[in-house]
């Protein structure tokens, strides 16, 4: 099993909007790095930290989801219509992949981005490193524990 962290702008899609829904595709990713974790790293039972990334409120991790389907192409890059299409991606020849989540948790309060900074156990968290821009990427054990044990506190 793998750690991963996924930003999602709260406008967009909230972790009340996967509480709400139980189960969504994480579409949209349209970046290389990222499909390439989506296609070939992210699977079935590993845990992700659910980030709300330019919140008007509190930019932070709100919760725990939980990957239920690997990697499949993104049919929403064919929709005209879509948020994020892209005339290159066929059913044939796909370029972007996505991945389903289920929501598991939700914490009682984000843990805010600015908290995260003052804790040293987090210091190599890769979401406090300067210049990361990734929408998805993979959290160490050890961060991700820790990140649950401060949502219980």
């Amino acid at each position: 099993m793998k750690y991963w962290l996924f930003k999602s702008e709260p406008d967009c899609f909230s972790i009340d909007d996967l509480e709400r829904e139980r189960t969504e595709p994480w579409d949209g990713t349209r970046n290389y790095q990222v499909r390439n974790m989506m296609r070939d790293e992210i699977s079935v039972g590993d845990q992700v930290l659910f980030y709300h990334s330019n919140a008007k409120k509190e930019t932070g991790i709100a919760g725990i989801a939980q990957v239920v389907k690997g990697g499949y192409p993104d049919h929403t890059a064919e929709d005209p219509h879509s948020d994020h299409p892209d005339p290159k991606h066929t059913s044939e020849k796909p370029i972007w992949y996505m991945v389903d989540v289920q929501f598991f948790r939700k914490f009682d309060e984000v843990i805010r981005l600015s908290e995260m900074k003052t804790y040293e156990q987090l210091l190599g968290m890769r979401l406090l490193q300067k210049g990361n821009r990734l929408s998805v990427f993979e959290v160490d054990r050890e961060h991700f524990d820790f990140i649950v044990e401060l949502s219980n506190n």
